[in-house]
């Protein structure tokens, strides 16, 4: 029986979509052989991490379900003591990026990958807590069921359970590194209101993610693209497709990853969005297989993003977004020309090329993040009031967050260097955190 690790990160009250969870959890160990280890990693306070343990509390035990609730100060000292076991160099900057003290969607998944390395889980199965699962015929549409269906099989064994083959036949021997859908529902990125009150303004701001030497024409298709997922057409009946997925097509609510997160993190930057989709594209840039289908999960938002602090807490980040994509675009042709060549003997990504795109990029000249920020500042301008007010913020700060993009990429270098090490001390010191109570494990 192999272990899987079901996580969700939150940082926000989200009971309704732990007892979701808890159900696709009990859908896995009803219809698969593996043992599933729920994972909550826990940054709420006290009132709201203790109304998620009751929630957890309240599941039916299931067999072969384990759950394990972490807050804030035990996922720390799981990771003091592999950081020490690892022998890193640069210990508390190697903590303090895996956990560090503002929000980072790459680090709360970088703790993930660790803690199932700990469990055993060779898989890891992301969902998030701003999002809820499709129903059809009233009952609930887990993507889990896809997922372990393909993930981790030779490509040209998981071709039998798909719906449609459209691998090429030189990938067949690879095992599928990742299996995955995408959402629908509101946009990924909280930028509708933008599109409402001035759509050229919204293809200004959203086209900036793109690269500096695109064609407008490109420019344009890929703003006509963006975070809209699978659109809002509902789930009617199962349909998956054996490839090199778009990294377009698959969203961080709703993927799982095969082995790939143990060669390679996830970008620890703070207080940026999009920063946890790298494998994504590392998975399709380097050839690996993956499966495409089309469970997907429902986004919404939470209502604190869109007024005061949480509005500029928001925009913040998004505009740190497009100030990595200066990076991002130079890694990910990088690795796109590379090809195959980003695979070992073995079918393994190599994380010392990856480390080196990385690395290498830290050189760019900024020049075209300072054009990024002229155009930010002159759009939100024009929209005015809180995006005027938040522009004025966004001058204020440019120095500090042209710097932040360049120093998040040698950070993330540092730490693909560190994975392996990291890794193998998780795998082999096991979990470090209280023991799951008898009943919680379903035994």
């Amino acid at each position: 029986m192999r272990r899987i690790c079901l996580t969700l990160p939150t940082n926000r009250a989200c009971t309704a979509m732990i007892r979701a969870i808890g159900a696709e959890a009990a859908h896995a160990a009803g219809h698969f052989d593996v043992e599933v280890h729920l994972v909550v990693l826990d940054s709420c306070t006290a009132p709201v991490f203790a109304q998620h343990a009751r929630a957890l509390g309240e599941l039916p035990p299931v067999p072969n379900v384990v759950v394990h609730h972490l807050d804030e100060a035990a996922q720390r000292d799981f990771l003091w003591q592999v950081v020490g076991d690892a022998g890193v160099t640069k210990p508390e900057l190697v903590l303090d990026l895996m956990l560090p003290a503002e929000p980072s969607y790459g680090a709360c998944t970088n703790r993930a990958f660790l803690i199932a390395a700990a469990l055993g889980c060779r898989s890891v199965h992301r969902r998030d807590s701003d999002s809820r699962y499709q129903t059809l015929d009233g009952a609930p549409v887990f993507p889990i069921h896809h997922e372990l269906r393909s993930l981790g099989k030779r490509a040209d064994d998981a071709a039998l359970g798909v719906s449609r083959n459209a691998l090429d036949p030189l990938h067949a021997h690879k095992p599928v590194a990742m299996v995955g859908s995408s959402f629908v529902g509101e946009l990924s990125v909280d930028v509708d209101e933008i599109h409402r009150a001035d759509p050229a303004v919204y293809s200004d701001v959203v086209g900036l993610w793109a690269p500096g030497d695109w064609s407008a024409q490109a420019r344009q298709e890929l703003v006509d693209e963006s975070f809209r997922g699978a659109g809002t057409e509902p789930f009617r009946q199962d349909h998956s497709v054996l490839t090199l997925v778009d990294p377009m097509r698959v969203d961080m609510c709703n993927v799982s990853f095969h082995h790939v997160h143990e060669r390679v993190p996830l970008p620890p930057a703070t207080n940026t969005i999009g920063s946890d989709y790298f494998l994504i594209h590392l998975v399709h840039d380097a050839t690996l297989p993956g499966v495409l289908h089309n469970r997907n999960i429902v986004n919404f938002y939470t209502g604190e993003r869109r007024t005061g602090p949480g509005f500029l807490a928001y925009q913040t980040r998004f505009a740190k977004f497009f100030l990595s994509m200066l990076y991002f675009n130079f890694v990910y042709d990088r690795m796109a020309r590379a090809n195959q060549a980003l695979l070992d003997d073995d079918q393994q990504v190599r994380a010392d090329a990856i480390a080196a795109f990385v690395r290498e990029s830290t050189e760019l000249d900024p020049a075209e993040n300072v054009q990024r920020l002229d155009v930010l500042d002159a759009s939100y301008r024009k929209l005015g009031g809180k995006y005027a007010a938040f522009a004025d913020v966004l001058a204020s700060r440019r120095d500090q967050l042209l710097h932040e993009a360049r120093q998040d990429m040698a950070d993330f270098a540092l730490l693909v260097e560190a994975w392996a090490a990291l890794v193998a001390a998780s795998r082999a010191a096991g979990p470090r955190w209280p023991a799951p109570q008898p009943d919680r494990a379903g035994r």
